[in-house]
């Protein structure tokens, strides 16, 4: 029988598409290459080759996109007929609840997985993922450290789960220990997106903007090349670096560079854009009519429904373009989601009071926003994102108390800030404008 490269059985493979599959795998482990069409080869050749449609459903499932949610579903349907063994049962059964919406118990189910298949690589990476989508900090780390000790170095993949495991140490302000896994990552395996990524995360956290503009020149070769799927997040990250050293010229640049030039319908994507045009816009940088190409972008994804860390990125888009219509809709339907399942609960409870805060803040309501973000932030770390695309939170709610008169709000915020960044920048200025009282000070209840 064919196995994978961690030695996994592929039942229905024949050797061509078993390697079919292995390009697949490494292009999603390393996002880099189109890793589907090999995948739907595969299934065309062998029809019975059950890996490769699970391996589709979960690209497709884990895209957070309407369309791609649509053929997940269907693959899943289509396994439903497939005489599965129990690793394969397994897949499917986690699957089935990440397609109806239930990402923690999709994740719950590959914790499980993952302890009887501890060299199963695409149930180690959809689970991180799926940790990552729901913002678990813990388990990005914990779900590596569980299995980490049963994996040797030599094995195909153990680079990728340095990687993998260099995030979740991030995620969990353990900064030193995951810059040198995601450094170690980078030495077995130079082209590891994720693991670049992961040390560019570190040096975010510790303000090191300097250190992370270098971080992303010195290892362009490796990231930014036409085939990688993740250049865009890797671009926005440069951004943010320029951004905390105020040289909002330079995240302009980047943005109509490599980050939009491409007009990307990807959601991971676009929600870089909406974030990095947002933060832009905070730094009071007129960004003129780029709003109108993102916000009509965003117009085959923002469902309400799919993922409401996704739809919070839209109405940002939407209200920069003045498309009050579209703000309008997702709201309502942010507020009254049609179904229990978990991302409907994420909608209501996280994704409609950061909507509706962002909203105020755009038109002027400081009050407002106020009122919706100071709780939402404390919150928001449970639908979604990374600390870092997080900050977008706290960066509008302190620029909200300031202009709003919330100075006892601004200041502690300034003070929350500069004791995890001494040295920015952005976070001085906060400060500095806090001692400047505003004529019309509020203070909060």
């Amino acid at each position: 029988m064919q196995t994978d490269r961690q030695g996994n059985p592929l039942p229905g493979a024949t050797a061509e598409t078993a390697e079919l599959y292995a390009r697949s795998a490494e292009a999603f482990n390393l996002y880099r290459s189109d890793p589907v069409t090999p995948l739907d080869q595969a299934i065309e050749a062998a029809p019975g080759f059950a890996m490769a449609r699970i391996l589709r459903a979960y690209l497709f499932a884990l895209a957070t996109e309407p369309d791609a949610a649509e053929a997940a579903r269907a693959d899943v349907a289509a396994l439903k007929s497939y005489r599965l063994n129990d690793r394969e049962a397994s897949h499917v059964a986690a699957l089935e609840h990440l397609v109806a919406g239930e990402w923690t118990s999709a994740a719950g189910a590959l914790d499980r997985h993952n302890l009887h298949y501890p060299h199963d690589l695409l149930a180690l990476q959809a689970g991180h993922l799926m940790d990552f989508y729901r913002a678990n900090a813990r388990n990005l780390r914990d779900r590596l450290a569980r299995v980490l000790p049963q994996w040797s170095p030599d094995m195909p993949g153990y680079s990728v789960l340095l990687g993998m495991y260099a995030f979740g140490l991030e995620e969990t302000g353990a900064y030193a220990r995951a810059e040198e896994t995601g450094r170690q990552a980078l030495d077995r395996e130079p082209l590891d997106c994720w693991a670049h990524h992961a040390v560019a995360h570190v040096m975010e956290m510790q303000g090191r903007a300097e250190d992370g503009i270098g971080w992303m020149i010195a290892r362009e070769p490796y990231w930014a090349g036409d085939d990688n799927l993740f250049k865009v997040h890797n671009w926005w990250h440069r951004a943010l670096c320029h951004l905390e050293l105020g040289q909002a010229d330079e995240a302009l640049a980047l943005y109509d560079g490599p980050i939009r030039q491409e007009r990307s319908v990807v959601a991971l994507d676009m929600i870089d854009a909406s974030a990095l045009l947002w933060r832009l816009h905070l730094t009071g940088q007129n960004v003129g009519d780029r709003w109108q190409e993102l916000a009509d972008t965003w117009d085959r994804h923002a469902d309400g429904k799919l993922y409401p860390f996704n739809d919070w990125h839209a109405v940002m888009a939407y209200l920069g373009a003045g498309r009050d219509d579209q703000v309008t809709r997702l709201l309502a339907t942010l507020r009254d989601p049609d179904s229990g399942r978990e991302a409907s609960t994420w909608a209501k409870r996280i994704g409609m009071p950061l909507s509706e805060g962002f909203a105020a803040f755009w038109r002027g309501d400081y009050d407002t926003a106020v009122e919706r973000l100071y709780p939402a932030r404390h919150i928001a770390n449970a639908f979604g994102g990374s600390h870092a695309q997080r900050d977008i939170i706290d960066w509008t709610l302190t620029e909200a108390a300031l202009r709003g008169g919330y100075r006892d709000v601004a200041e502690g915020l300034a003070h929350e800030r500069l004791a995890g960044k001494p040295h920015s920048p952005l976070n001085r200025s906060f400060l500095s404008r806090t001692l400047t009282p505003a004529v019309d000070e509020k203070q909060v209840a």
